[in-house]
């Protein structure tokens, strides 16, 4: 009879011995297996500027290479809709061309966020004409005079008699907002200057190479990463006493280039973890040597 009372005791004793085995042996490979799947579902969104579209698609192919367990999205749709996706917290990384304007900043603030500004690259704004465009030197003030509409005929500035057709990149843009900014108002900050109604507003930079490669009349500006040995760029002076030149990468990294830029990744505070590990491997010198590659221009020499 005692030994009947002590048998159940000893089973309840095994099945819990059973039990422990079984979660020491299988658990921490299933927790494993768990946390592994989750990660190679780890997916960074970058989002925004048409400029850096390119750029940042190699830097994020170079980087998946080297870390097969973080997938990277990056889509364009410009500087506007990359600040406003970071804001919203519908990316992780926006590219942008262009500083936070006073609204972004104040929509910023009232959502009580704090973007941080990270420059990773520098990119010179190349002014593009037809090949058969005789027209090879202008001036910040004659380009402002042609996007606004004051010059209208290219034989007021050495050219032929044609109408000019002036392109420019949609407002959303933030190419379009640094030349509107640095060339049409000047660096002034409460110029009220603004493009010429007839300016065809395109939506990218690959649309105006296009309309520039097949129409004598036409100038538009793009990042240099955008110009190609079918269309011809101006070559520019900040005044008539020069020097002329064209965006270069001396030029750009001197500051002698009249309208350049630096390119920026905007985040929500501090990076961390693949987002630092992204940031980080741009600013490297392999990062900075795909900058190099896509004809844009690095931090540093």
């Amino acid at each position: 009879m005692e030994r009947m009372q002590k048998q159940p005791v000893f089973f309840v004793w095994a099945l819990i011995l059973g039990l422990t085995l079984w979660a020491l042996i299988f658990c921490p490979a299933q927790i494993q297996a768990r946390s592994s799947a989750k990660h190679k579902c780890q997916t960074l969104q970058i989002k925004g500027s048409d400029t850096m579209v390119n750029l940042g698609q190699a830097w994020a192919e170079e980087f998946m290479r080297l870390h097969p367990t973080v997938h990277l999205a990056v889509t364009g749709g410009g500087s506007g809709t990359g600040i406003a996706a970071i804001l919203a917290g519908t990316c992780d990384i926006a590219q942008s061309s262009r500083d936070l304007s006073q609204e972004e900043q104040e929509s910023a603030k009232a959502a009580n966020k704090i973007i941080m500004e990270t420059p990773v690259a520098w990119d010179g704004i190349a002014v593009v004409v037809h090949t058969a465009n005789p027209v090879s030197e202008l001036t910040v003030k004659q380009l402002a005079d042609i996007f606004t509409g004051t010059i209208q005929n290219w034989n007021e500035i050495g050219g032929n008699d044609l109408p000019i057709l002036v392109l420019s990149r949609e407002r959303n843009s933030g190419t379009h907002v640094f030349f509107l900014e640095h060339v049409l108002r000047g660096g002034n900050a409460k110029g009220t200057e603004e493009f010429a109604q007839t300016a065809l507003m395109m939506p990218s930079s690959q649309s105006i190479v296009q309309e520039v490669e097949t129409s004598e009349a036409a100038i538009g500006y793009v990042g240099v990463g955008y110009v190609t040995n079918r269309i011809k760029t101006i070559r520019v002076a900040r005044d008539h006493n020069g020097p002329y030149l064209l965006p270069t990468l001396d030029a750009i990294q001197a500051g002698e280039y009249p309208i350049a830029r630096p390119l920026l990744f905007l985040t929500l505070g501090e990076s961390q973890g693949d987002i630092k590990s992204f940031i980080d491997f741009v600013l490297s010198p392999a990062g900075q040597e795909i900058v190099k590659a896509l004809d844009f221009v690095p931090l540093e020499k």
